[in-house]
Protein backbone atom coordinates (compact mmCIF):
# COMPACT_ATOMS: atom_id res chain seq x y z
CA UNK A 1 0.00 0.00 0.00
CA UNK A 2 2.79 2.47 1.02
CA UNK A 3 4.35 1.60 -2.23
CA UNK A 4 1.54 2.17 -4.53
CA UNK A 5 0.95 5.52 -2.90
CA UNK A 6 4.57 6.55 -3.59
CA UNK A 7 4.24 5.44 -7.17
CA UNK A 8 1.54 8.09 -7.35
CA UNK A 9 2.56 10.77 -5.72
CA UNK A 10 6.13 10.93 -7.33
CA UNK A 11 4.26 11.69 -11.07
CA UNK A 12 2.18 13.95 -9.02
CA UNK A 13 4.83 15.90 -7.85
CA UNK A 14 6.72 16.37 -10.85
CA UNK A 15 3.59 17.27 -12.59
CA UNK A 16 3.60 20.20 -10.17
CA UNK A 17 7.03 21.03 -10.75
CA UNK A 18 6.75 21.20 -14.38
CA UNK A 19 3.14 23.20 -14.26
CA UNK A 20 5.28 25.93 -11.66
CA UNK A 21 8.23 25.86 -13.78
CA UNK A 22 5.73 26.67 -16.91
CA UNK A 23 3.81 29.27 -14.75
CA UNK A 24 7.08 30.93 -13.93
CA UNK A 25 8.28 31.11 -17.73
CA UNK A 26 4.77 32.47 -18.59
CA UNK A 27 5.40 35.62 -15.73
CA UNK A 28 8.58 36.32 -16.85
CA UNK A 29 7.58 36.75 -20.17
CA UNK A 30 4.31 38.90 -19.46
CA UNK A 31 6.88 41.09 -17.00
CA UNK A 32 9.60 41.65 -20.35
CA UNK A 33 6.53 42.13 -22.66
CA UNK A 34 6.96 46.22 -21.88
CA UNK A 35 10.31 46.22 -21.83
CA UNK A 36 10.10 49.58 -24.23
CA UNK A 37 8.00 51.86 -21.96
CA UNK A 38 10.53 53.00 -19.21
CA UNK A 39 9.23 56.36 -18.79
CA UNK A 40 6.46 53.99 -16.84
CA UNK A 41 8.63 52.95 -14.50
CA UNK A 42 12.16 55.19 -14.22
CA UNK A 43 11.53 56.18 -11.24
CA UNK A 44 10.82 52.89 -9.55
CA UNK A 45 14.02 51.41 -11.08
CA UNK A 46 15.75 54.14 -9.22
CA UNK A 47 14.31 53.48 -6.18
CA UNK A 48 14.91 49.49 -6.49
CA UNK A 49 18.58 50.23 -7.63
CA UNK A 50 19.43 52.51 -4.45
CA UNK A 51 17.13 49.26 -2.46
CA UNK A 52 18.65 46.59 -3.63
CA UNK A 53 22.28 47.64 -4.25
CA UNK A 54 22.92 50.45 -1.44
CA UNK A 55 20.89 49.86 1.14
CA UNK A 56 21.96 45.78 0.85
CA UNK A 57 25.91 46.76 1.35
CA UNK A 58 26.33 46.56 4.98
CA UNK A 59 24.91 43.14 5.84
CA UNK A 60 26.75 42.32 2.00
CA UNK A 61 30.09 43.42 2.91
CA UNK A 62 29.86 42.16 6.62
CA UNK A 63 29.44 38.67 5.11
CA UNK A 64 32.35 38.88 2.61
CA UNK A 65 34.78 40.17 5.33
CA UNK A 66 34.21 37.43 7.54
CA UNK A 67 34.33 34.85 4.48
CA UNK A 68 37.97 36.33 3.88
CA UNK A 69 38.84 36.42 7.01
CA UNK A 70 37.75 32.45 7.96
CA UNK A 71 39.13 31.56 4.68
CA UNK A 72 42.53 33.00 4.98
CA UNK A 73 42.94 31.44 8.60
CA UNK A 74 42.05 27.91 7.42
CA UNK A 75 43.87 27.85 4.35
CA UNK A 76 47.14 29.47 6.03
CA UNK A 77 46.19 26.59 8.93
CA UNK A 78 46.16 24.30 6.35
CA UNK A 79 49.56 25.01 5.08
CA UNK A 80 51.59 25.65 8.07
CA UNK A 81 52.80 22.12 7.96
CA UNK A 82 53.99 22.14 4.55
CA UNK A 83 57.53 24.32 3.59
CA UNK A 84 55.82 27.12 0.69
CA UNK A 85 56.39 30.37 0.64
CA UNK A 86 54.19 32.96 2.03
CA UNK A 87 52.76 33.94 -0.70
CA UNK A 88 51.03 30.91 -1.19
CA UNK A 89 47.85 31.33 1.20
CA UNK A 90 47.53 34.75 -1.28
CA UNK A 91 47.49 32.74 -3.98
CA UNK A 92 44.62 30.23 -2.55
CA UNK A 93 42.31 32.54 -0.70
CA UNK A 94 42.42 35.25 -3.94
CA UNK A 95 40.83 33.03 -6.76
CA UNK A 96 38.59 31.46 -4.20
CA UNK A 97 37.39 34.91 -3.12
CA UNK A 98 36.87 36.00 -6.84
CA UNK A 99 35.99 32.87 -8.28
CA UNK A 100 33.00 31.55 -5.34
CA UNK A 101 32.98 33.64 -2.17
CA UNK A 102 32.35 37.10 -3.62
CA UNK A 103 29.75 35.53 -5.65
CA UNK A 104 27.98 32.76 -3.76
CA UNK A 105 27.81 34.51 0.01
CA UNK A 106 26.28 37.47 -1.36
CA UNK A 107 23.98 36.08 -3.31
CA UNK A 108 22.35 33.53 -0.68
CA UNK A 109 22.33 36.75 1.63
CA UNK A 110 21.08 38.58 -0.62
CA UNK A 111 18.64 35.81 -1.59
CA UNK A 112 16.90 36.45 2.33
CA UNK A 113 17.15 40.14 2.17
CA UNK A 114 15.92 40.67 -1.25
CA UNK A 115 14.04 37.79 -2.32
CA UNK A 116 12.02 37.37 1.30
CA UNK A 117 10.99 41.35 0.92
CA UNK A 118 10.19 41.79 -2.53
CA UNK A 119 7.94 38.44 -1.80
CA UNK A 120 6.06 39.76 1.22
CA UNK A 121 5.77 43.04 -0.89
CA UNK A 122 3.75 41.89 -3.63
CA UNK A 123 2.29 39.03 -1.64
CA UNK A 124 0.65 41.68 0.56
CA UNK A 125 -0.26 43.92 -2.60
CA UNK A 126 -2.16 40.43 -4.15
CA UNK A 127 -4.25 39.38 -1.03
CA UNK A 128 -5.09 43.38 -0.45
CA UNK A 129 -6.37 43.15 -4.17
CA UNK A 130 -3.90 46.51 -5.11
CA UNK A 131 -3.16 44.21 -8.24
CA UNK A 132 -6.01 43.96 -9.01
CA UNK A 133 -6.65 48.05 -8.58
CA UNK A 134 -3.68 48.07 -11.42
CA UNK A 135 -5.10 45.89 -13.83
CA UNK A 136 -8.47 47.62 -13.37
CA UNK A 137 -6.43 50.81 -14.42
CA UNK A 138 -5.45 48.95 -17.92
CA UNK A 139 -1.68 48.67 -16.33
CA UNK A 140 0.44 45.80 -16.99
CA UNK A 141 0.99 45.02 -13.26
CA UNK A 142 3.53 42.24 -13.60
CA UNK A 143 5.70 44.17 -16.00
CA UNK A 144 5.04 47.59 -13.67
CA UNK A 145 6.01 46.05 -10.31
CA UNK A 146 8.42 42.87 -11.49
CA UNK A 147 10.83 44.63 -14.44
CA UNK A 148 12.30 47.38 -12.53
CA UNK A 149 12.71 45.31 -9.40
CA UNK A 150 14.51 42.43 -11.66
CA UNK A 151 16.50 45.33 -14.24
CA UNK A 152 17.82 46.47 -10.64
CA UNK A 153 19.28 43.77 -9.69
CA UNK A 154 20.78 42.90 -12.83
CA UNK A 155 22.41 46.37 -12.86
CA UNK A 156 23.67 46.26 -9.04
CA UNK A 157 24.32 43.12 -8.41
CA UNK A 158 27.86 43.02 -10.54
CA UNK A 159 28.85 46.01 -8.58
CA UNK A 160 27.92 44.08 -5.39
CA UNK A 161 30.03 41.74 -6.21
CA UNK A 162 32.89 44.18 -6.80
CA UNK A 163 32.44 45.40 -3.41
CA UNK A 164 32.30 42.03 -2.08
CA UNK A 165 35.86 40.88 -3.23
CA UNK A 166 37.29 44.21 -2.18
CA UNK A 167 36.30 43.42 1.61
CA UNK A 168 36.79 39.32 1.55
CA UNK A 169 40.68 40.96 0.10
CA UNK A 170 41.15 43.27 2.57
CA UNK A 171 39.76 41.56 5.42
CA UNK A 172 41.15 38.39 4.78
CA UNK A 173 44.73 40.54 4.13
CA UNK A 174 44.44 42.17 7.48
CA UNK A 175 43.69 38.85 8.88
CA UNK A 176 46.42 37.49 7.82
CA UNK A 177 48.74 39.82 9.12
CA UNK A 178 47.22 40.26 12.87
CA UNK A 179 47.13 36.61 13.26
CA UNK A 180 50.32 36.49 12.18
CA UNK A 181 50.63 34.05 9.72
CA UNK A 182 52.08 36.62 6.54
CA UNK A 183 52.19 40.48 6.00
CA UNK A 184 49.38 42.03 4.11
CA UNK A 185 51.48 43.10 1.07
CA UNK A 186 52.63 39.44 1.03
CA UNK A 187 48.97 38.28 0.75
CA UNK A 188 48.13 40.44 -1.78
CA UNK A 189 50.97 39.64 -3.93
CA UNK A 190 50.29 35.87 -3.86
CA UNK A 191 46.47 36.83 -4.48
CA UNK A 192 47.35 39.46 -8.10
CA UNK A 193 49.42 36.67 -8.78
CA UNK A 194 46.79 34.18 -9.82
CA UNK A 195 44.10 36.20 -10.31
CA UNK A 196 43.23 36.70 -13.98
CA UNK A 197 41.03 39.30 -15.78
CA UNK A 198 38.59 36.24 -16.28
CA UNK A 199 38.10 35.74 -12.76
CA UNK A 200 36.44 39.07 -12.28
CA UNK A 201 34.07 38.46 -15.62
CA UNK A 202 33.29 34.98 -14.21
CA UNK A 203 31.87 36.32 -10.98
CA UNK A 204 29.79 39.14 -12.13
CA UNK A 205 28.16 36.97 -14.73
CA UNK A 206 27.55 34.66 -11.79
CA UNK A 207 25.95 37.81 -9.37
CA UNK A 208 24.35 39.42 -12.76
CA UNK A 209 22.45 35.57 -12.81
CA UNK A 210 21.48 35.40 -9.21
CA UNK A 211 20.36 38.55 -9.11
CA UNK A 212 17.56 38.06 -12.25
CA UNK A 213 16.71 34.47 -10.43
CA UNK A 214 16.36 35.78 -6.61
CA UNK A 215 14.31 38.72 -7.99
CA UNK A 216 12.41 37.42 -10.45
CA UNK A 217 11.33 34.51 -8.27
CA UNK A 218 10.23 36.60 -5.43
CA UNK A 219 8.14 38.55 -7.68
CA UNK A 220 6.45 35.62 -9.03
CA UNK A 221 6.19 33.72 -5.47
CA UNK A 222 4.31 37.22 -4.22
CA UNK A 223 2.31 37.44 -7.07
CA UNK A 224 0.92 33.66 -6.87
CA UNK A 225 0.01 34.99 -3.15
CA UNK A 226 -3.73 33.96 -1.58
CA UNK A 227 -4.93 33.13 1.74
CA UNK A 228 -4.09 36.47 3.18
CA UNK A 229 -1.41 36.94 6.00
CA UNK A 230 -0.72 33.15 5.95
CA UNK A 231 -0.19 33.12 2.48
CA UNK A 232 2.19 35.40 2.59
CA UNK A 233 4.32 34.09 4.67
CA UNK A 234 4.34 31.00 2.68
CA UNK A 235 5.09 33.04 -0.16
CA UNK A 236 7.91 34.72 1.83
CA UNK A 237 9.98 30.96 2.95
CA UNK A 238 9.05 30.02 -0.88
CA UNK A 239 10.63 32.53 -2.37
CA UNK A 240 13.84 32.47 -0.01
CA UNK A 241 13.99 28.62 -0.43
CA UNK A 242 13.53 28.66 -4.22
CA UNK A 243 15.88 31.74 -4.56
CA UNK A 244 18.42 29.71 -2.31
CA UNK A 245 18.29 26.33 -4.47
CA UNK A 246 18.41 28.42 -7.88
CA UNK A 247 21.25 29.83 -6.78
CA UNK A 248 22.95 26.83 -5.76
CA UNK A 249 22.24 25.03 -9.27
CA UNK A 250 22.61 28.06 -11.45
CA UNK A 251 26.54 28.63 -9.72
CA UNK A 252 26.87 25.23 -10.63
CA UNK A 253 25.98 25.25 -14.37
CA UNK A 254 27.53 29.04 -14.84
CA UNK A 255 30.95 26.90 -13.61
CA UNK A 256 30.46 24.04 -16.26
CA UNK A 257 29.70 26.38 -18.84
CA UNK A 258 32.37 28.98 -18.23
CA UNK A 259 35.15 27.22 -16.95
Amino acid sequence: MTGARAITIVPKRIGIFIENVGSYGVFVGKAFSSIGQRGSFLSTLIQQMVRVGVNSLPVVMLASAFAGIVTTIQTAYQLQFIILSEDTVGMVVGPTIMLELAALIPGLVLASRIGASMAAEIGTMQVTEQIDALEAMGMNSVSFLVLPRVLAAVVMFPAIYVAAAFVGFVAGGISGEVLGYLTFETFIRGAKAYILPFDAMYGATKMLCFGFLITSIACWKGFITSGGADGVGKSTTGAVVTSCVSILIADYLVAELLL
